[in-house]
């Protein structure tokens, strides 16, 4: 692939990066099915694998621009309801409610307690089927540094689900490969029946992204 634009050629990672999306075939099969981004792919290969999402269901996606992991859920279960959430804006999507804001902050989980009609902090009291988190922190290139940021988000998407879920919920959140992370599966095993690391084939393989699901969630 030749690189036209100068400014871009001039940027090793930039080349590498175009080159290698020129190539990817998960790329070209999101433009094909119409999928935003090559993303859709991982929840495919996890939801074929583990079967954790069904019709009817209450989907909550954090994490969610621009949109592929809610795009699947609205299209292959059209009886479910998606509430998503991004700090980016997203192109608005049938049946999806979104919100834009920082998950982290307390108005942004004020909306999500509003929208899924949360009355209780108490752990089992929930009323979403399945909380899946696609976030990641800005990397700075330094390894346990990205994963302590990763760690942050992890342990604030638990929190959440944790209150969020009803008996039987499923969460499936995005790791990085790091020392800390089987601390948070130990906490996870004790809310959950199965507690599963995975890499999805669509997530590549030089990149440091592990998914963990969890399903069978209880008090």
């Amino acid at each position: 692939m030749k690189i036209l634009n100068k400014k871009i050629a001039q940027h090793k990672s930039s080349v590498a990066w175009l080159q290698r999306q020129a190539s990817d075939p998960y790329v070209a099969r999101a433009h094909r099915d119409g999928y935003r981004a090559r993303a859709a792919y991982k929840l495919i290969e996890m939801d074929e694998r583990f079967h954790f999402l069904k019709n009817g269901q209450v989907v909550v996606d954090l994490g969610a621009a621009p949109g592929s992991w809610s795009q699947y859920v609205a299209r292959e279960y059209p009886k479910s309801k998606i509430f998503a959430m991004d700090l980016l804006e997203i192109k608005p999507i049938p049946n999806v409610t979104f919100y834009q804001g920082d998950f982290t902050t307390d108005e942004a989980l004020r909306w999500l307690e509003s929208e899924l009609g949360l009355k209780s902090d108490e752990i089992g009291n929930g009323t979403a089927d399945v909380v899946l988190s696609d976030m990641a922190p800005n990397t700075v290139g330094h390894k346990k540094t990205d994963h302590l940021r990763q760690m942050v988000l992890l342990e604030y998407a638990l929190d959440f689900a944790l209150h969020a879920l009803k008996p039987g919920g499923v969460l499936v959140v995005k790791s990085f490969t790091g020392g800390s992370t089987g601390d948070l599966i130990r906490q996870m095993k004790k809310n959950f029946d199965s507690v599963q690391q995975v890499k999805p084939p669509a997530s590549r393989k030089d990149s440091v992204e592990m998914f963990i699901v969890a399903t069978g969630f209880h008090k």
